[in-house]
């Protein structure tokens, strides 16, 4: 049997489109889900917001594994064959269940409920642009150490 990639843009209204999510595909999307989400638990139970606070542990959760998507993805699409299950496992599954966009709304929500609707809207801005330049810097800073890598 051929191993065919796995199309990121699956419709499970196609049938022919549904073969393509599998057990082994979807093992390691719920393996890396759970060491995603439990690294994140951690981190935000040992750093909790303090009431009507900036939500900080979950601003640095999105930041951070932004930054890190943008770099798994150069890596295993520009700069490496990586395994098929590669990007399902680290990209869906481990940085997808680290980031938590969820809770962003919920701290959000609790922010303006607590009287604090200015840490909100920092909290709503800055991550959003945080997020998208951590993903742009993730790609630009791992596709010139690529470069480098292989010029020398």
């Amino acid at each position: 049997m051929e191993e065919r990639p796995i199309d990121p843009d699956v419709d499970l209204h196609i049938a022919a489109q549904r073969s393509e999510l599998h057990w082994p595909v979807l093992s390691v999307i719920s393996a890396g889900g759970v060491l995603g989400a439990l690294a994140r638990f951690g981190l935000q139970a040992a750093f909790p917001v303090p009431f009507g606070g900036f939500p900080w542990v979950t601003f640095w959760i999105n930041v951070v594994g932004c930054l890190l998507i943008g770099v798994l993805m150069v890596l295993i699409t520009e700069v490496v064959s990586a395994h098929r299950l590669v990007r399902p496992f680290l990209g869906v599954g481990v940085l997808g269940g680290f980031t938590t966009f969820s809770a962003y709304v919920v701290d959000i929500q609790r922010a303006v409920a607590q009287g604090a609707p200015v840490v909100g809207l920092a909290y709503l801005a800055g991550t959003l642009v945080a997020a998208l330049v951590a993903v742009v810097l993730g790609v630009r800073v791992t596709r010139s150490l690529a470069r480098v890598l292989v010029a020398s």
